[in-house]
């Protein structure tokens, strides 16, 4: 996955940078050299109306943090550290019995990111990732662990391919999703890559970018995001489990700010949006489904 400073808003909380073996390849590290990057995302989703009634929205920001070190030619180890902080407002919920399922949402996560060329075309990642998603307030266990596996094969200067899955403890159910991982530089205009880092809510997704020039660029893209978390003590469940889930489809207009800076504007709109909430045995309390969401979104990131 790649050196570059790719940071997407996922709607949700699933901007990363995505290192893609494509773009390592072009330009190897050396042993012993180490790169960073860091990055800041505000995303507001507007008002938005559940199908048995009432409407919510909510404002995401992030922080995140990535360190890598090629440790030999063929191994590279890396350090991701990253906060999600989500505010959301309700408006007579009926499926929740007009309620506020949940308010504020926090989710700090830290994973270890090991690459390894296996030969000068095959590559293979294992990274296992370690977090917390729970409301304010909360002190049930929130814990999510897992790992996000995956391998590639370079076909050709522009073209490389390869298949993930990733294994993932959302705090009492087990989630497993496969995921494509793909950078096909199309020509010099056109990229097709994934925009996401494969993570505790989801795989990598598509993205089709044009490049305007070396300064601007625009794409378009989608995925799938689903993610839970533990409710507060007491609130509409107390020490239940929420969960939202739904497909994010984006477009976004990228300025380059110089070689290792660059602002990223996001328009989007989730579909296929789901409310949940079970109870602290497990049980299903309430659900209700959403009408399409819009979104707009701002990432500021940076390379060292």
């Amino acid at each position: 996955m790649s050196r570059r400073t790719h940071v997407i808003f996922a709607l949700i909380a699933a901007p990363a940078a995505l290192l893609t073996p494509l773009e390592a390849l072009s330009q190897p590290a050396k042993p012993g050299e180490v790169t960073a990057s860091t990055s800041i995302s505000g995303v507001y989703t507007f008002n938005t109306d559940l199908d048995r009634g009432g409407d919510f929205n909510w404002g995401t920001g992030i922080v995140s943090g990535t360190i890598t070190r090629q440790v030999t030619p063929q191994l590279s180890v890396g350090l991701s550290l990253r906060y999600d902080y989500e505010n959301w407002s309700f408006g007579n919920p009926i499926a929740f019995g007009g309620q506020a399922p949940w308010g504020k949402l926090n989710a700090p996560n830290i994973a270890v990111n090991f690459g390894y060329a296996v030969t000068s075309d095959i590559s293979i990642g294992v990274t296992p990732t370690f977090g917390w998603a729970y409301e304010t307030s909360s002190s049930g266990n929130g814990l999510i662990y897992g790992a996000i596996l995956s391998a590639t094969k370079v076909f050709s200067p522009d073209l490389v391919l390869g298949l993930g899955a990733g294994i993932v403890r959302q705090i009492d159910e087990t989630k497993v999703f496969p995921f494509l991982i793909v950078h096909w530089q199309i020509n010099d205009r056109w990229r097709l890559a994934n925009p996401f880092r494969a993570g505790p809510s989801g795989g990598a997704g598509l993205e089709l970018t044009y490049s305007i020039d070396d300064d601007w660029e625009v794409a378009g893209g989608g995925a799938y995001r689903s993610y839970r978390f533990r409710l507060a003590d007491n609130g509409y469940a107390p020490k239940g489990v929420g969960e939202n889930r739904f497909i994010p489809l984006f477009a976004r207009v990228t300025r380059k700010l110089g070689k290792q800076t660059q602002l990223d504007f996001y328009a989007g709109v989730s579909v296929s949006g789901r409310l949940s909430v079970d109870n602290s045995s497990g049980g299903s309390v309430a659900q209700d489904d959403y009408k399409t969401a819009p979104a707009l979104g701002l990432t500021l990131a940076h390379r060292y």
